[in-house]
């Protein structure tokens, strides 16, 4: 199960088996795809939405927290000592199929009732009594709706869904979600859903669509906002173990000794010089330096997840996420707020 096994595939990919994104590659010359397309409902998708620049969750969550004056844990070298000072960080995101895709819905999106397979009792079956998750019909028959890039999400990998009713202001995610035609039905292993005006977290103890509890969604880098200008909230990163869990994190998902526990805080150090970048890159850094990099889930060291957008280029952004090492950060104290 990737909460306590993805360690096991760092060769492989980020978490999961989801391939990282390959150090060769080009600049795509396809655009994103943010075609709307049309729902049951009459209303629109679109992939790669930028919400209309809307900030998600209020100035005051944890993952739009300044933490650039937060102290500095007492165990910040050990952790980073545990990570490996030499360890690069990777942009686990690229065009399609690698990094984690996103869609905007209509609130008049139909609501699909999940069958959820593993973590039924700490998932949300739907939002404020309302069944069901607003799961297009599109994401059954066509590709990049649902991570690994599979139409209907296949079989393996963690296959987040992640989907924002931009009408209520919702954020709806699935972890594992598939279409099984043999039983007409949506299935995912465990499921989460956020109201995005409301920094409410999950139950004490419980997971969400991510091993730590946390939303997916806010933390990813997102092509949209790295070229527009600062990015202002933190990133979702992966390490190869944890201990335990630390606020914001609500889920544990292993207990090994010196590893960071889900929901620290990496920050980038302010003495990093990230003016030789790019701009859109010294956006993304300059946020490390800002609001960090929050542990959500094990997997492979110092890999920072972002969106899958055809309109990254890996040829750029390997290279300059490989120049950060783990040694070019610092732990805040854990559970910081």
């Amino acid at each position: 199960m990737r909460r306590f096994m993805c360690s096991l595939l760092l060769v492989i990919a980020g978490c999961g088996g989801t391939p990282s994104a390959p150090s060769s590659a080009s600049a795509p010359t396809a655009p994103a795809d943010s075609t709307p397309r049309g729902s049951d409902s009459g209303g629109a998708i679109a992939l790669t939405d930028d919400f209309g620049g809307r900030q998600l969750f209020p100035a005051d969550n944890w993952w739009n927290q300044d933490i650039s004056t937060a102290p500095v844990d007492p165990q910040s070298d050990a952790y980073i000592n545990f990570i490996g000072r030499t360890r690069g960080a990777h942009p686990d995101f690229g065009p399609p199929p690698y990094g984690i895709p996103y869609a905007g819905v209509s609130g008049g999106q139909a609501r699909i009732p999940i069958a959820f397979v593993d973590y039924g009792d700490e998932s949300d079956s739907g939002f404020r009594g309302e069944n069901g998750y607003p799961v297009p019909d599109a994401a059954r028959s066509q590709p990049n709706f649902i991570e690994g890039g599979v139409a209907g999400g296949g079989t393996s990998g963690d296959r987040h869904l992640l989907l924002v009713d931009r009408d209520r202001w919702v954020l709806f995610e699935l972890f594992a979600a598939r279409w099984n035609a043999s039983r007409s039905r949506w299935e995912a292993g465990s499921g989460a859903v956020f109201d995005l005006s409301s920094n409410t977290r999950r139950p004490e103890g419980w997971t969400s669509a991510d091993a730590a509890g946390l939303a997916i969604l806010p933390g990813l880098v997102r092509y949209d906002e790295a070229m527009r200008g600062p990015v202002r909230h933190a990133f979702r990163v992966t390490v190869r173990s944890t201990n335990g869990y630390v606020w914001p994190a609500s889920h544990r998902a292993g207990s090994t000794t010196g590893a960071l526990p889900m929901g620290a805080r990496l920050r980038l150090r302010s003495s990093k010089d990230v003016s030789r970048y790019p701009a859109y890159v010294q956006n993304i850094f300059r946020a490390m330096q800002v609001y960090g990099l929050i542990v959500a889930d094990n997997g492979s060291d110092m890999y920072v997840t972002g969106s899958m957008d055809s309109r990254w280029n890996n040829a750029e952004l390997n290279p300059s996420f490989a120049a950060l090492t783990a040694a070019d950060f610092e732990v805040i104290r854990l559970g910081w707020r």
